[in-house]
Formats: structure tokens, C-alpha cells, sequence
């Protein structure tokens, strides 16, 4: 088989993509700071005990837990396909409910951060 100027051999595209990595969503030092600022009041307090942080393909998710065992009280994602929609991070309960999503992290995370709360 003989290739013209511009073709590519078909067995290299293949070779190519197999060793692509696809990008993961993750959080950025400012954002991983103030959630894990929250996260360590929120120990002292003996209210939260444990945490899980997963990268995906599509979103960055930080879980709470009030015991290693149970299921997340609290998931605080980062999904940048809603950057242009109702805002990129969301604070979601244990049951699935949403509670507040936005595009401001400090604003989103009032809604579960006691000490700027108005009582």
C-alpha cells in the first residue's frame, strides 16, 4: 500500500489514541483549601469524621462522612458543564438532594458552613 503526501498510515491513528489519556476534572489549591477548611471546623466540632475525594472524567467530588461506613452526608462536586448553566459546584445531601448550586464556591458552601450563617 503506498501513501500519498498527507495520508496517514490508519495502524498509527490507532496506536496514537490508545496512549491518550483522557483529562480529569479535579479541584485547584484555592478550592481544595476552602473545602478542606470547612472540612477540619467541621471535625473539631466532632460533626464530620471522615472524607473522599474522586477525580472523573466529568465532574471532582469531595464526600463527607459522619462515620467511615455510612454513605456521604455531603457531596460537594465541580462539574464544568454547568459552568454556563446553574453554576459549576453544587453541595448535594445524602439523599440526593441538592441544596445549593452556583458558580462561586464560598457562596455555594454557606449552605452547610454554620459559622457564616445568619442564625
Amino acid at each position: 500500500m503506498s501513501l500519498t503526501p498527507g495520508d496517514t498510515d490508519p495502524g498509527e491513528s490507532r496506536g496514537a489514541d490508545r496512549n491518550v489519556v483522557a483529562p480529569t476534572v479535579t479541584f485547584n489549591r484555592i478550592e481544595l483549601n476552602r473545602i478542606l477548611n470547612l472540612y477540619g471546623r467541621m471535625v473539631a466540632d466532632g460533626e464530620w469524621r471522615d472524607y473522599a475525594i474522586d477525580f472523573l472524567r466529568d465532574r471532582a467530588v469531595f464526600s463527607v462522612f459522619r462515620r467511615a461506613s455510612e454513605v456521604p452526608i455531603y457531596r460537594i462536586e465541580k462539574d464544568p458543564r454547568l459552568a454556563r448553566k446553574q453554576g459549576i459546584y453544587s453541595v448535594i445531601s445524602a439523599s440526593g438532594l441538592i441544596l445549593r448550586r452556583g458558580h462561586e464556591l464560598d457562596r455555594v458552601l454557606l449552605v452547610i458552613d454554620r459559622k457564616l450563617a445568619v442564625i
